[in-house]
């Protein structure tokens, strides 16, 4: 086995590989970024390095060439067939597939040709001048959802096709997109394969990985609850002589959209050439350490292994995004996660998310003896779980378990863009009231400090503050008194959901947005201006395009108008609700 592995990555994945590297005695080694100087993985690590980016293959590899092999985890180099070229030729062990394998699987349209060169089905893709609409443009290489875009009409496709490329050489370093059929009713389910360096390929079972928004999985389970044993057959048959013929090594995913009603009806989507975000699932269900699977094949040995499934295991994302999906950032005030289930936690107290990386801060995973058991357990578990500092989708994730249709597994990848917001537990009134009562406990019990309304000898005076949730319209409300909630600095938690509560100083109370106001709906960087001050709008055409955690958003004029003022240029960084342009 290794005497050190570097992990070239952040985040909960890099915690997640220097945990299986310190239960072998391994020495880790980790890379970080100016942004992540204080991030968990660089402490939790045997030493560490900055460099200037977790995409600069130059810097990282005067980190690897001390160390005897590279673990990639996903995203950022984790596909990318140069660095693994340039491991082999340092003479470092790349732990995942070839640079050749890599190159064939992370290219979308080589990887469909090698699914037909072995009976698997595939999507069918198209040119511009042959698309049937809805089309799908995706990202040629990379994963994860990004670089992808749903386009209805042909008029649209030459602006999504550019906002595909842009996000695909943000996150990958690669700018192609290729178009493909889209399915708007259809299932998601992969299996998840490993390599050895002895010709071996072995399936580990399927996951469903239907519940997705804007084709980024936000819960994933284990086993898929519409798979039959033999449709598990042949779904592992497929992925795995996929695998074989492409000389895989490693750990991989082939995975498969389905039609929603009848799943034997499925097709060859992509193989991610790497660890997945929801690899814990299978760990669950198989009992088996994925990561050191990883090493033990890297270094030679052969997969001798007997896969059953035991049970069900169900993940749960959790994001810094607000209701409207919009990212969050900020510092982690609170950070407190369940203790009977398995987390994955890329922060913690004192953690601060930036704009820089994904919206992914977290996984909260269950495993029971069978689905509805795991359901409830997660469920239990997200109720416990409230990071404070920046809004999660903790509560979005209990209501989507909470639904019918998700409990008896009826669910497609257009589920979420079909549903109406979630209701949180609490109106802004309750919340800010709770959140009021909670000032009890932080002044203390000096009658100085006491602004319940106590006075001596008599009966409690009304007290009230005057409050705003979230950015809204200040109100004032009275305090009932202290309950049982999770609260730090502003911030309340209830049952997985959180409100940012704030004291408006004089000027915000009277502060009134104009209605061609357009404001950022998420901290980001500003990366188009395509307008001027003085242009002719119409409603709905872009004015700023902002990108935050990987995300663009365009930010479009609300009505016919033109362009008085703007307030940012390319580059810019701008703050959440800050005013970037208006359209009178």
């Amino acid at each position: 086995m290794f005497d050190s592995v570097l992990v070239a990555n952040r985040g909960e994945i890099a915690r997640r590989v220097l945990r299986t590297l310190h239960g072998l005695g391994i020495r880790s080694m980790a890379i970080y970024t100016e942004a992540d100087r204080d991030a968990p993985h660089v402490r939790e690590a045997d030493a560490a390095e900055l460099v200037s980016s977790y995409l600069n293959i130059d810097e990282i590899m005067v980190v690897a060439a001390r160390c005897d092999a590279v673990h990639p985890g996903y995203g950022f180099l984790s596909e990318n067939p140069a660095f693994a070229r340039a491991c082999e030729e340092m003479g470092v062990v790349f732990i995942g597939p070839s640079a050749d394998a890599i190159e064939l699987m992370g290219d979308k349209v080589r990887a469909k040709a090698a699914a037909e060169a072995v009976g698997v089905p595939t999507v069918p893709s198209y040119t511009p001048e042959t698309a049937e609409y809805p089309v799908l443009v995706k990202a040629a290489a990379g994963g994860g959802g990004r670089g992808m875009r749903v386009v209805e009409r042909a008029e649209d496709l030459e602006t999504a096709m550019a906002a595909a490329s842009r996000e695909a050489a943000a996150g990958f370093g690669d700018d192609r997109v290729f178009l493909e059929r889209y399915l708007p009713r259809a299932r998601h389910i992969e299996v998840q394969v490993i390599g050895d360096t002895h010709g071996n390929v072995v399936s580990f079972g399927e996951r469903e990985c239907s519940l997705q928004r804007r084709h980024q999985k936000v819960l994933e389970e284990s086993p898929s609850p519409v798979v039959s044993p033999e449709l598990r057959e042949i779904l592992g048959r497929e992925a795995t002589s996929l695998a074989a013929a492409a000389g895989y090594v490693g750990a991989g995913t082939v995975e498969f959209i389905a039609d929603a009603d009848d799943p034997t009806q499925h097709f060859f989507l992509e193989m991610n050439a790497r660890l997945q975000v929801e690899h814990p699932v299978t760990e669950l269900v198989t009992g088996f350490d994925l990561v050191e699977l990883q090493l033990r094949v890297a270094d030679g040995e052969p997969l001798d292994v007997e896969v059953t499934m035991t049970g069900h295991a169900i993940e749960a994302r959790v994001n810094a995004e607000d209701l409207r999906f919009f990212p969050s950032a900020g510092p982690v005030l609170l950070a407190q996660y369940p203790d009977d289930v398995r987390v994955d936690a890329a922060v913690e107290t004192g953690s601060v998310v930036g704009t820089d990386y994904d919206s992914m801060i977290a996984k909260v995973i269950a495993h029971g003896p069978d689905r509805a058991t795991a359901l409830a357990k997660l469920d239990r578990a997200l109720s416990e779980t409230a990071i404070l500092g920046l809004e999660t989708n903790v509560g979005f994730l209990r209501s989507l378990l909470a639904r019918d249709d998700v409990r008896s597994g009826e669910m497609d990848t257009g589920l979420i863009g079909r549903l109406d917001p979630p209701t949180p537990p609490l109106t802004d009134e309750e919340a800010a009231t709770a959140w009021a009562s909670t000032q009890l406990v932080q002044r203390g019990d000096d009658p100085w400090e006491r602004v319940d309304g106590w006075r001596l000898g008599g009966a409690r005076a009304p007290a009230y503050f005057t409050l705003s949730v979230n950015g809204g319209e200040p109100f004032d409300v009275e305090i009932k008194g202290p309950g049982p909630f999770i609260f730090a600095d502003g911030w309340l938690a209830v049952d997985g959901w959180t409100w940012h509560i704030t004291e408006p100083g004089a000027d915000e109370l009277h502060h009134v947005a104009g209605d061609g106001d357009l404001r950022a709906p998420m901290p980001g960087s500003v990366m188009l201006v395509p307008r001027s001050v003085g242009d002719e709008v119409k409603a709905g055409d872009p004015v700023v395009v902002l990108e935050s955690m990987k995300m663009e958003l365009t930010l479009a004029a609300p009505a016919d108008g033109t362009v008085t003022e703007l307030k940012v240029k390319v580059g810019d960084k701008v703050g959440r609700d800050e005013i970037v342009a208006v359209v009178a």
